[in-house]
């Protein structure tokens, strides 16, 4: 597996090695014993699949607060996102800072979410799917989120935007959240 570093502190693009032949392919997508390594999460206590039917949908950014902060692993299984993520963590250098990754699943590519990020994603292809591993468990009560469409955080989408929840509309801005305190 190779661990690329992206431009957010504690957050990893994770590429398999793929071995492909005449049956088709194989690859290692998650080993404990590399991310203890690479001084990553190894406890995974919830995992979700994610299936989105039309190009252009966007769904997020979400996030948990304390003491339910959540690490994500988020994997493509089919077709291709831009991820998104933005960091919330207080007194982090990285701070307001967006990451955007392609994750394709044809290439088993995931990519590795620190605690204290707001995560989203938009389908650059029909019939996407996406499987989460998470720290923590889910808990409607620390659940929090920011306006994908926030004219301060300026992300810049490839596609127009298709698909989206009313929900995920009406998220507040990226001035009005407070900073998560890991």
């Amino acid at each position: 597996m190779k661990f690329t570093p992206l431009n957010i502190n504690g957050a990893f693009k994770i590429t398999p090695q793929k071995h492909g032949d005449n049956r088709g392919a194989f690859a290692r997508v998650y080993c404990a014993d590399e991310f203890a390594g690479q001084g990553l999460n190894t406890k995974w206590v919830q995992m979700n699949t994610s299936v989105n039917a039309t190009k252009g949908t966007v769904r997020g950014l979400h996030f948990q607060s304390p003491p339910f902060a959540e690490i994500k692993l988020v994997r493509c299984v089919r077709g291709q996102i831009l991820d998104v993520f933005v960091d919330l963590r207080e007194g982090s250098d990285d701070f307001g800072n967006i990451c955007t990754v392609t994750l394709d699943g044809d290439a088993m590519e995931s990519v590795y979410i620190p605690a204290g990020c707001a995560h989203g994603f938009q389908t650059l292809s029909d019939d996407v799917e996406l499987h989460y591993c998470h720290s923590t468990p889910y808990s409607p009560a620390h659940e929090g989120a920011v306006n994908v469409t926030d004219k301060d955080l300026a992300i810049t989408w490839p596609l127009a935007i298709k698909n989206m929840s009313e929900r995920d509309k009406n998220h507040p801005s990226f001035t009005t959240i407070k900073p998560i305190s890991l």
